[in-house]
Formats: structure tokens, C-alpha cells, sequence
């Protein structure tokens, strides 16, 4: 029985900052850029929860 297309487990999808891009189709670049999004969103969130943390304490050990 052959396996089709659509049964395998997909690749998962990683980018290298500065890779070369032209063998890239125009699909896989828009999953990378959804990719790197999600990534940007995911490290602001953690800058933020840091950032107010460092504030908390700063603020505690001023008192």
C-alpha cells in the first residue's frame, strides 16, 4: 500500500536568519513569515512579563 502525500507527518518548518531564499516557494515564505510572527509576538510577550518583573522588584527594593 503506498503512503500518499497527505499521510505523512509534514517537515516541520524552520527558517535560518540570512539562508538563501530564492529555492523557496512564494507558499513556503508565507508560512515562514507566519512563522517569524508568531516568533516575534512570543519573544515581545516574554520581554514584557520580564520587564515587569524587573519593575516589581526595583519598586520593592526602593521602598
Amino acid at each position: 500500500m503506498a503512503i500518499e502525500d497527505d499521510d505523512r507527518p509534514r517537515k516541520k518548518i524552520s527558517h535560518e536568519v540570512g539562508q538563501d531564499l530564492s529555492l523557496l516557494s512564494v507558499e513556503e515564505l508565507t508560512e515562514r513569515i507566519a512563522l517569524l510572527k508568531s516568533e516575534i509576538a512570543r519573544l515581545e510577550e516574554a520581554a514584557t512579563k520580564k520587564r515587569a518583573s524587573r519593575d516589581a522588584a526595583d519598586h520593592f527594593f526602593k521602598k
